[in-house]
């Protein structure tokens, strides 16, 4: 019995730790209840608040890396941390120059954003440890708690020579160094949990992506499959983030080291998922059809059967990473097996109207046992190849000019970062004024309520409005009922840790959730060292004013209303499709290989109608007068992302033609073809991009005409295949020129 229940306490802890934020919170845990055991070990629970908040701005400032590059972004850190927090107890008292202070920081720090993500989440995180020292500082000059801690400090810190006090300052920085020291230790003896989360979170986004296109295969009649391609559409938005994230987790570890042997497993599992993303994502011919020609056979079900098995494959080796357990992938396995039988009794049928549809069945099926293939190779990486090109594309800044010219091409208010830092510099500079105007208790709550809601996109900066009041309202009411019914210090000390690690828990996924509990963590603080009850009020009119202020600045200053962005990003996402289509050619060309320049033009093409999806999902929040693109937006997203799916069947099958005579003729004819769609594609997507009147001449039914009868020429079966490919793509041109022109006019009209 004790044998049982120690195996299950061991199953529900290892179930734990295969949680994304549970080492996160359990991080958390240890800081916070660290800080509020050294407050009562000293009898000093003012210093609790400082320490805590910037335990917080730490870890808010952290991002994924390995310990060495954690280390150094630690130090760059601190040392904006220091900057920040002596800044404002230097101008503190003084408006006019505080408020300089405050604008051109606020406007500098969402800038750095532009160099790299890692620089965006320090400064993001110093700006809030600015306005954190803010609010302690407020909070010491209104009941002069740090007193007595002060007498016990040296005399260089409490007056340095400069007319002002760095107690506060210290303990913000102290409190950060401690949780970044921390994360660094944590980061080293545990290197390659956070790869395995990201790992797991990519097959298993892969996974329902194969069991949503396993949909599209469900032989029904009068169903929507545009919805169903909408959903599809967006979950391959979805797949695209994962593998961008994980690409750079696996980059960040490699960076700098020479022996990558523990490494290569996962480069390995990250190759394998981008070439199922791209088998996965083929397309060989409308499904609508192959519905209709094969209704009353079990072919279309067999294909369903075996994408879903192939998904809940890629799922389970998700889990199977997470908790160390052997990967079975025996039901696709027999899936497979019976796809050929259903597939080897049509051929015997014979049947003179299922030519060509037989052509695309083969090819399915085909492409079908190249992912079983892949997912079989998930069993055994240690024997998967490692000839290939592995190389990864360095996104990051290159040197202080690298920077510098990254930062310079977004001074200019087309540029969303800079329409962005222009409106938080409002806000906050506007919540300055308020709190001057009418002095209201605790007030540079209002700062860091607007710091929070201001957010790029007006959709985004209304959700967050939202949740943020819901949030501070519930808990406002749980920090009441709660400190009412546990006066002891010591359960209310433990009420704020616990509620500062639920706030990192779930920012990410549950922000009303998460606000309550930081709003619960603050009662629960401020109580240690004055009364909390007064501090409810005070919270929820600087929520509200905060919040207004947001939403008054993304509404008046430079509006960025997606919608009117969707006829650039349809443009951009045919540009890459074009080059994606060039690069495929080269593979036919010259050979298959996954090269970097092969890789990268697929990534930029999936990168861009993710990035269109994406948009699109965002103007549909934006107010009415303004969502006039969003129904033109989807009949593009549907012809474009179909577009790219012909695409990655062809590139799917590359390599794959005979070396014959005839091939050769079949390859010399998908070529001629290929690149003249090819510069169609692109001379479109510029066209749309532009904005300007659609003069691109798209002759695609000669074309047609012309590359069908080319096409009953080719002997070769895989030419035949890739021919047909091109012509399903310029079945698609004048759709797309109709869509695109529909989203021009839309976005004037708005």
């Amino acid at each position: 019995m004790t044998r049982s229940l120690l195996d299950s306490l061991m199953h529900s802890l290892r179930r734990l730790w295969t949680l994304d934020a549970f080492s996160y919170s359990l991080r958390m845990l240890i800081a916070l209840g660290g800080v509020m055991a050294v407050g009562f070990w000293l009898d000093e629970m003012a210093v609790v608040i400082p320490l805590f908040l910037g335990v917080i701005a730490s870890g808010l400032a952290e991002t994924d890396d390995h310990w060495r590059g954690r280390l150094r972004a630690l130090g760059m850190t601190l040392a904006c941390f220091s900057i920040a927090a002596v800044s404002v107890e230097l101008l503190f008292g003084m408006p006019l120059p505080f408020v300089i202070g405050l604008a051109l920081a606020t406007f500098a720090m969402p800038m750095l954003g532009a160099i790299d993500a890692r620089y965006g989440a320090i400064a993001r995180a110093s700006l809030i440890l600015a306005v954190y020292t803010m609010i302690s500082l407020e909070q010491q000059h209104g009941d002069g708690q740090i007193a007595v801690l002060e007498r016990s400090l040296p005399e260089w810190l409490r007056e340095p020579g400069l007319g002002i006090n760095l107690v506060q300052p210290l303990l913000l920085v102290v409190g950060a160094s401690w949780y970044g020291l921390l994360s660094v230790v944590w980061c080293a003896l545990f290197s390659r949990q956070p790869l395995k989360h990201s790992m797991a979170t990519l097959y298993r986004e892969l996974g329902r992506y194969l069991i949503l296109k396993a949909q599209l295969f469900e032989p029904l009649r009068n169903v929507d499959q545009s919805a169903r391609r909408l959903a599809l559409a967006e979950q391959n938005g979805r797949v695209v983030v994962a593998l961008n994230q994980t690409k750079e987790m696996v980059f960040r570890r490699l960076a700098g080291r020479r022996d990558t042997t523990k490494l290569d497993r996962y480069l390995r599992l990250y190759f394998i998922a981008q070439d199922l993303h791209e088998r996965a994502s083929s397309s060989h011919y409308p499904y609508g059809q192959l519905t209709d020609a094969f209704f009353h056979h079990d072919i279309l079900f067999r294909c369903q059967r075996l994408l879903e098995q192939q998904g809940r494959a890629c799922r389970g080796l998700g889990k199977a990473l997470l908790m160390r357990q052997p990967f079975d992938a025996s039901d696709s396995q027999q899936a497979l097996e019976d796809l050929n039988a259903s597939l080897v009794y049509l051929k015997q049928q014979q049947r003179p109207e299922w030519h060509h549809l037989m052509q695309a069945l083969e090819a399915l099926a085909s492409n079908l046992r190249l992912i079983e293939g892949q997912i079989a190779r998930l069993n055994d990486l240690e024997a998967v190849s490692n000839e290939s090109d592995n190389s990864l594309l360095d996104r990051s800044p290159h040197g202080t000019r690298d920077m510098f010219e990254r930062i310079r091409s977004h001074l200019t208010p087309r540029s969303p970062i800079f329409r962005h830092a222009l409106r938080l510099t409002a806000t906050l500079v506007a919540g300055y004024g308020v709190l001057l105007a009418v002095h209201p208790t605790q007030g540079y709550w209002i700062l860091l309520t607007g710091l929070f809601v201001c957010r790029p996109s007006y959709g985004d900066t209304r959700r967050t409005l939202a949740q943020r009041i819901l949030g501070t309202l519930i808990g406002l009411v749980a920090g009441w009922a709660l400190i009412s019914l546990f006066p002891a210090p010591t359960i209310q000390a433990g009420i704020a840790v616990v509620a500062g690690v639920l706030f990192f828990a779930t920012r990410g996924s549950r922000y009303t959730l998460a606000t309550a509990a930081i709003t619960l963590m603050v009662l629960a603080c401020f109580n240690q060292v004055g009364d909390g009850f007064d501090l409810i009020w005070p919270r929820l009119f600087d929520t509200l004013v905060g919040g207004l202020l947001a939403g008054l600045s993304v509404v008046l200053i430079l509006p960025d209303w997606q919608g009117r962005k969707l006829y650039r990003q349809a443009g951009v996402s045919l540009k890459t499709s074009g080059r994606y289509l060039g690069e495929v050619l080269s593979q036919y060309r010259h050979g298959k290989r996954d090269d970097l320049a092969y890789r990268l033009a697929r990534r930029n093409a999936h990168n861009a109608d993710a990035a269109f999806s994406n948009l699109l999902a965002t103007a549909r929040k934006e107010p009415g007068h303004f969502r006039r693109d969003v129904e033109p937006g989807f009949g593009f997203l549907l012809h474009a992302h179909t577009v790219l799916g012909y695409l990655s069947a062809l590139a799917a099958h590359r390599g794959e033609l005979e070396s014959t005579a005839s091939a050769s003729s079949g390859i010399e004819t998908l070529l001629r073809h290929g690149e003249r769609l090819s510069q169609q594609l692109t001379a479109l997507g510029e066209q749309l991009e532009a904005g300007g009147e659609i003069a691109v001449t798209l002759d695609s039914e000669d074309e047609i005409a012309a590359l069908e009868a080319e096409v009953e020429q080719v002997e070769s079966t895989t030419g035949r295949l890739a021919l047909s490919q091109l012509i399903l793509v310029l079945r698609l041109l004048q759709p797309l020129e109709s869509a695109g022109t529909q989203l021009i006019k839309a976005s004037r009209a708005s």
